[in-house]
């Protein structure tokens, strides 16, 4: 049922507000415990795990984990003129605005002969994550990897759910805006699953631990940055808003 929460002409101090309009204390804790989950069935069995959570969450089996370099290609080939367009402009706006944001080195003399040098270093490997379900975002490829290489990041890995309506292949948009960034190494993988895969690493389908996760989803997703932060590094858990939050029996 929804809830109606009617603040007009009334003055409310921040700690006011934040009880007035309380955040979605008990889906938060579910995702989590089931994030948690996943995350280590993903640490202890690899493949396995993430071919039977692909088979529950997503309705696909026996797919192409990483994805071949000929989907990346003819996702490209079949990919709409205009739509091409629209994302290689967007891949130059980004870029540009990115490299803005890339802090130059610098020296501090903090006594005579003794000085301070701060030098900003990219990690080897980042992994990048872009929904794939109720929705198909390929500015979230763009919004990801682009930093990732301006920043000077060795390696980047792109995972995206498998798509039950196309045998199993990650949505041809995402691949599409992939092959276009040069990012070869993609994985047909999904939700909280995936984030494990890139902590943890999956020897069986050439999956090597990151440095750093990145990229949005839902609460799942944002859950499971957490279980896996203390082992890489992740962005921010923005997640599924209060307004879309999604049964934890639908996706994980």
């Amino acid at each position: 049922m929804l809830r109606t929460i009617d603040v007009r002409g009334r003055e409310l101090t921040t700690a006011q507000w934040i009880a007035a309009v309380p955040r979605a204390q008990a889906a938060r804790a579910e995702a989590l415990q089931a994030a948690f989950e996943i995350v280590d069935d993903v640490r202890l069995r690899g493949e396995a795990a993430l071919r039977e959570q692909a088979a529950r969450f997503d309705r696909v089996e026996d797919h192409a984990i990483r994805v071949p370099a000929a989907h990346l290609d003819d996702a490209l080939e079949r990919l709409d003129p205009g739509v091409r367009r629209a994302i290689e402009e967007m891949i130059r706006r980004v870029r540009l605005a990115s490299a803005a944001q890339v802090p130059a080195a610098a020296m501090t003399e903090i006594v005579p002969g003794g000085r301070v040098e701060q030098r900003w270093q990219p990690v080897r490997r980042a992994g990048v994550y872009v929904p794939g379900g109720k929705a198909v975002y390929p500015s979230s490829v763009v919004m990801n990897v682009v930093p990732a290489q301006v920043a000077g990041v060795g390696e980047v890995a792109l995972a995206s759910p498998p798509q039950a309506d196309a045998g199993g292949r990650v949505h041809p948009d995402i691949l599409a805006a992939a092959r276009l960034l040069g990012v070869t190494e993609v994985y047909a993988m999904g939700g909280a699953g995936a984030v494990g895969a890139y902590a943890y690493g999956v020897d069986s389908i050439g999956l090597e631990p990151v440095d750093v996760v990145t990229g949005p989803g839902n609460n799942f997703v944002a859950a499971a940055k957490r279980a896996v932060g203390g082992l890489v590094g992740t962005d921010s858990e923005a997640g599924a808003t209060e307004m879309t939050l999604e049964d934890p029996r639908d996706r994980a």
